[in-house]
């Protein structure tokens, strides 16, 4: 029988800070994509050197990120109010 080293598992509270560094870093990353989609954009009106397919791309990885970015926001909130509901 296998025994786990109970101090190997992370407390509540490094849990909590963990999946709060996780989920900023993902908001950054999306915030990013939208910058760079933005960036492009900018330069394709205004005559710039860029390749229109480039432009598309990055704006649709944009778009990708943001809608998956909602839908886990749904998600969490539709738990949590499944939580609000249970009886005590």
């Amino acid at each position: 029988m296998i025994k786990v080293n109970q101090s190997l598992k992370p407390t509540p509270f490094e849990a909590q800070q963990s999946f709060g560094a996780y989920l900023k870093d993902a908001i950054q990353d999306v915030n990013s994509k939208q910058v760079k989609s933005d960036e492009l954009t900018q330069k394709l009106i205004m005559g710039e050197n860029v390749d229109l397919h480039n432009v598309m791309i990055t704006a649709q990885k944009a778009s990708i990120a943001l809608n998956a970015t909602m839908e886990v926001r749904n998600k969490v909130v539709e738990a949590y109010q499944e939580i609000i509901r249970m009886p005590v």
